[in-house]
């Protein structure tokens, strides 16, 4: 009895697949939305003022980040939580794919908050003639919020590490 319960919490993992599939559609969207952004440009490239050009580069900049956030989660859980991705011989294969666990992983999802919330706090301060000055000083206070957890996660995982 005790063999079959834990056969089946271990094949229950497999629930997270959709998940992870649902994930990539997730990067389609985000790829879709981001060259719609790109097509909208294009057309008034020469009557763009420079910061609204700034702003329109830091948004996609901020995609590529989330986009490459969402790649790092759907391998890297994959490969934690559910199983090893076969890539065959010859094939091209990402060089961290393997070798990231699930601190290091957390880790690297605290840090890419940190750098979207920069460019998000960058994108505020150049458009910041039109917000208010409290809202302002509490984008500050959100972003210095996720700075400090992610400082506090690396440091505890760096503590944690040198225990074992």
């Amino acid at each position: 009895m005790e063999k079959q319960l834990e056969r089946l919490l271990y094949a229950t993992r497999w629930l997270l697949a959709p998940i992870y599939i649902g994930l990539s559609l997730a990067l389609v969207a985000l790829a879709v939305k981001f060259f719609q952004e790109i097509f909208h440009l294009i057309p008034h490239i020469l009557e763009t003022k420079e910061t609204d050009l700034i702003l329109v580069i830091l948004s996609l900049i901020d995609m590529a980040l989330v986009g490459g956030l969402l790649v790092m989660v759907m391998f890297s859980s994959y490969e934690n939580f559910v199983s090893q991705i076969d890539i065959g011989e010859g094939q091209e294969k990402l060089g961290w794919l393997g070798k990231v666990d699930a601190g290091t992983l957390k880790n690297k999802v605290a840090a890419s908050i940190v750098a979207i919330s920069s460019i998000h706090l960058l994108k505020v301060f150049m458009n910041a003639d039109n917000i208010e000055s409290e809202k302002m000083y509490w984008y500050v206070i959100i972003h210095l919020t996720f700075v400090a957890s992610a400082f506090a996660m690396g440091y505890l995982d760096k503590i944690t590490r040198k225990g074992h």
